[in-house]
Order: structure tokens, then C-alpha cells, then sequence
């Protein structure tokens, strides 16, 4: 019905409620966060209550090389909508470059280059003529009504995809700064009048965040802090706001934060984690709070692990304890 009485869609790309635990994702100037490797998985399940509405993936990969000042990193992102009719897998490369400014400050600047995937299933699209009045799409004998229409001859589309970003940290504050999709790559499948379209709108995000230490921690005793965050998203016309609060005591940890698109409240969203040696694992729930409240809310799993020998959270200058 939507496609039939509209010429233009919107949507924007999934973003992790959890975003501290999928750092690649935000900003490709945070690669890099420790001088060894950080691996990071993440599972969202959004509006659980649809059947298979949205289900995304991701993992990810960074490490910091002192001797260059650089750091390295790769990140798969996976999206599934619809319950397969439409999947999105990208695969990018990113770099990062440190500058210190000074004893504590520091600016570091990325670069992310990938390809991604996307592909139509045509047989789980239901069409018009597929329909009947009495019994929907699945006749009284248990088969699907045939259709009509006819498949395009292309149902994948590989793109280039291309990103920036910058941030500036100390060791109670950072603030970066991520352009996503510079290049405005052509989504389309049908590639008719190619030209008139403007491509996947670039998205701009920003991050804040800070860190209060309470408690120092040491090699046997993980530290206790607040770090209080916000993430800003805007993408063509659509933009979210997620403002809140983590607060890390030593193995465990709980996080609340709410989300708006300024038009509307979207959610509500609760985190806890808990940290046992080089595996911190994490979940978090995302009340809807908008008119989709039926909708069964958002789950969301996280697991990172920081292959740092030890508890060293102490030894890191930087405020990014949340996201290791």
C-alpha cells in the first residue's frame, strides 16, 4: 500500500542502542582504543513483538600500534529486514591517525572504506494479484497464489561506501565527529533514471561523552566510574537523539539512556553488563515509548573482548573506559 500511493521511502541505516559497544560503527577515528586487539559482537533484535521486523549484526575488529601512532580496524555489518526480504551486508577497512597535543590531549582522525551488499529475496514479496478477497495469499489447498509480475533481472546491487571521522579526548572528556556514506552511493536495483536519484544520503553523527572516576581501579580490582553520554544521528530528514548515563561498578555495570527524533519520544533504553577477566558482555532493552508501544521493544546483546594481559583499565590516559 505504502509503495503504491508514495514515489519515495525513508528509512536510515541501524544504529546499536549499545553504540559504546560497536564503536566502528559510529566513528572510524575510534579504532584503535588499546594496543592490543579489541573484538567486538553485537546482536539487535528491533520490535520483537513484529515478526522478524529488523535484525541486525555486527562485529568488529581494532588495534592501536604505538610505534606509528595508527590504529587498524575492520567491521562486518549484517541487516536483515523483513525477515529476509531485503538483507544488507557491508564489509570496510578503516584507519586511524593520533596526534598528541599535549601530555592529555589528544585528536585522532579516520578513514573508512568498504563494499556493501544488497539483495532482494523476490519470493517473499507478496503482490496484488496475489491476493484473493476470501483467503489472502495462501489458497484453501496450502499453496501461495501465483503472481504475475515479473523478477528484475538484477537482485543484489555492490556499492562503495566511504567514511570520515575526528575526535578530540583527554582523560575526562571526548567529542568526535563522523561523516558516513560520503560518496551518496546508487542503492537502486532497477538502475532506471539512475541520474534523478540522489543516492543513500550522507549521515552525520556526533558523540559526547565523559568519564568520573570514583574509584581507581588496579590490576585486581576493576576501577568504579560515571560516564555520562549523548550520540546525535541525522540522516537525510530523519535525526535521533540518545542522551544518558553508564555507571561501571567493577564487574557489573547498568546504563539508562533515552532516545527522540525531536518530533517524536522514541524509547526508553536500559543496559547492564558484567565483566569477568578479557569478556565484558552486555544487554540492553529498549522500552518504546512512541505509538509503536505494541510493537514488543528492542533487544540487544553486545560482547567485547580486550586482550590486554590483565586488568589495565588504569594505565589507559583516555576517558573511553566505557568502551572497552
Amino acid at each position: 500500500m505504502f509503495m503504491s500511493f508514495g514515489s519515495q521511502l525513508n528509512g536510515q541505516d541501524p544504529v546499536f542502542s549499545q553504540y559504546f559497544h560497536s564503536p566502528l560503527v559510529i566513528n572510524p577515528a575510534i579504532a584503535g582504543l588499546s594496543d592490543d586487539a579489541n573484538l567486538f559482537l553485537n546482536y539487535r533484535n528491533q520490535w520483537s513483538g513484529l515478526p522478524n521486523a529488523y535484525r541486525t549484526y555486527s562485529v568488529s575488529y581494532d588495534q592501536f600500534f604505538e610505534e606509528v601512532n595508527s590504529g587498524v580496524g575492520i567491521l562486518l555489518l549484517s541487516d536483515n529486514a523483513g525477515d529476509g526480504i531485503l538483507t544488507t551486508t557491508k564489509i570496510a577497512g578503516i584507519y586511524s591517525y593520533r596526534i598528541q597535543l599535549n601530555k592529555d590531549h589528544y585528536v585522532k582522525g579516520g578513514f573508512e572504506f568498504g563494499l556493501v551488499q544488497s539483495r532482494i529475496n523476490w519470493e517473499k514479496l507478496v503482490f496484488f494479484d496475489q491476493l484473493d478477497p476470501e483467503f489472502g495469499r495462501i489458497s484453501p489447498g496450502g499453496t501461495p497464489y501465483p503472481s504475475t509480475e515479473q523478477a528484475p533481472d538484477q537482485m543484489s546491487n555492490i556499492y562503495a561506501d566511504v567514511g570520515l571521522g575526528a575526535m578530540y579526548y583527554n582523560p575526562f572528556f571526548y567529542a568526535g565527529i563522523s561523516l558516513k556514506h560520503l560518496n551518496t552511493p546508487d542503492q537502486s536495483f532497477l538502475k532506471q533514471n539512475s541520474n534523478l536519484l540522489p543516492g543513500l544520503p550522507m549521515r552525520i553523527s556526533a558523540q559526547v561523552g565523559s568519564e568520573i572516576i570514583l574509584f581507581d581501579g588496579n590490576r585486581s580490582r576493576l576501577p568504579i566510574y560515571v560516564s555520562p553520554s549523548a550520540l546525535w544521528v541525522r540522516q537525510g530528514d530523519l535525526q535521533q537523539l540518545n542522551i544518558g548515563t553508564f555507571i561501571n561498578l567493577g564487574a557489573f555495570g547498568v546504563g539508562g539512556w533515552y532516545r527522540t527524533s525531536f518530533e517524536n519520544a522514541d524509547a526508553v533504553i536500559g543496559a547492564v553488563s558484567f565483566r569477568t577477566g578479557k569478556i565484558k558482555i552486555s544487554y540492553s532493552f529498549d522500552y518504546t515509548v512512541s505509538a509503536l508501544a505494541l510493537n514488543g521493544g528492542t533487544h540487544e546483546i553486545g560482547i567485547g573482548i580486550n586482550f590486554d594481559d590483565g586488568v589495565k583499565e588504569s594505565i589507559y590516559n583516555d576517558c573511553f573506559s566505557i568502551f572497552r
